[in-house]
Order: C-alpha cells, then structure tokens, then sequence
C-alpha cells in the first residue's frame, strides 16, 4: 500500500489531504497512508529547537541534523519501512515530473523530508537523502506544499480515487503533452459556442480534435516537449503531419 512518512514542522497543514477532496476519499477508504513525524519531538534540548545559526554566518537559521537523523530512524523502524526512500524537498532537486509521480504510485510510498528555514545541514543530506526533489524553481517557506503536491499528485492516481478511471490518463504530461481544452454546459458563453465537433457525436472525429488540440497548445507554449515526445516515439506520423502544416501557420486558432 501507498504510505507517506512526512517529517515536518507543521504536520496540521497535511489536513489537506487527509480532510479534503478526492486524497480526502481514498484516506478514509484505506487506499493510503500518512503518518507525520515532528522533528521537535526527537530533539535532545529543553525547548526542543531543531534549528540554530549557520556557521560562516549569514541570515536565517539552519535544521540541525541529529534530529532530523533520529525522526527518520523512527520512520525506518518497522521492518517493512526499513529500505523506503527519503525524498527531500528541495529548489535544488530534479525536477518532478509526471513519470517520477506515476513511479511513486505504484510503490510502497516514501519518507518525505520537509525543510524550513535558510535549509537543512548538508551533512543530514549527504547521509541520509536519497533524492532531492523540487515542484519549480521558485521559494516558498518550507517544504510541506511541495510535499503536499507530491502527495496529491501521486495518491490520485490510485487505482479506484477517482470516480472515472480515465480522468487520470486523460491529463496533461500522461502522454508527454499538454492536455486538450474542455467545454461544459452551457452551450453558448458570453456568445461563444462550444466547438461544433464536440457536439457531433463523432467520436473519432472528437479524438482527432482532441489530439490535435493537445499537440497545437503543447507546440505553442511548451515545445520541448514535443521535442521530448519525438526523442521518446510518442508522435504518429498524422501527429507530425499536422504540426508540420500547424508550424506554417502560426496565427491558427485552439477552436
């Protein structure tokens, strides 16, 4: 089963999984597990710190790591968790992706490490990391969004969370591209009326406007990854046909 060790400051912001939405379901349903570690109670000081001034100086404070250590010892202490992965959350991680998340889902879960502060002591790192994971590069003030992304990312993915199977396949990046754009009741907004292929019940008309719409908004604003989806075999030579005609004509239209 899918279980997250999370070691963090704030374990309340983990409510957000646990308490909402579609993560929300599958806790109570069983499909997954968390279980929250605060480093503060592994800390060896009256006022239980686990963070102190940088030395060479500089602002903020920095996570101590004996701590740190002994909040992962208590991760890895059953016999079934010794061997589980630490995933720090870091801006200096490898970027996830969704492969990475697809990978994760279908394990038996990770010890995630959620840093504050200026960081956490590299000595922690070097010895008891074993990836380093970043959500984009930017800074936010700890790790526990990142985690909490990770989290929702990787359980909704589970067989049996969402109410159609297909809602998780049918995204963006599960096939190395941008998803397609969707349209809803009502039929006519501000003037503007659903594309008439949706309302044809056409379905292989419907899957090739859809295709083709999700390869014309990946070749505008992401195109490494059509670069990628080449290296990778993804496209079909109609896929390349019409990037091929949709390169030449740059001024076209999502509709």
């Amino acid at each position: 089963m899918l279980r997250f060790d999370v070691i963090t400051l704030f374990g309340d912001m983990f409510d957000a999984v646990t308490r909402h939405g579609v993560t929300a379901r599958a806790y109570a349903h069983g499909l997954w597990q968390l279980k929250l570690w605060n480093p503060r109670d592994f800390a060896d000081n009256t006022y239980r710190r686990v963070d102190d001034r940088p030395f060479g100086g500089g602002p903020g404070m920095v996570m101590q790591a004996p701590p740190l250590m002994a909040a992962i010892q208590a991760a890895r202490s059953t016999a079934d968790r010794a061997q589980t992965p630490v995933i720090m959350l870091s801006p200096q991680g490898t970027p996830l992706t969704q492969q990475r998340v697809q990978t994760l889902s279908i394990s038996s879960g990770a010890i995630l490490l959620a840093g504050r502060y200026e960081g956490v002591d590299q000595r922690l790192i070097d010895r008891y990391v074993d990836e380093e994971v970043s959500v984009g590069d930017f800074i936010v003030s700890g790790g526990e969004l990142p985690a909490l992304m990770l989290i929702d990312a990787a359980v909704r993915l589970l067989p049996g969370v969402l109410n159609h199977p297909e809602s998780a396949v049918q995204e963006s990046f599960t096939y190395g591209l941008l998803d397609w754009p969707h349209y809803t009741r009502p039929e006519v907004f501000e003037g503007e009326p659903v594309p008439p292929v949706l309302m044809s019940g056409h379905h292989a008309r419907i899957d090739q406007w859809r295709r083709e719409q999700s390869l014309a908004l990946t070749a505008r604003r992401r195109p490494d990854l059509i670069a990628r989806a080449r290296e990778q075999g993804l496209l079909s030579k109609s896929d390349e046909a019409f990037l091929s005609v949709f390169a030449k004509t740059a001024d076209r239209g999502l509709k």
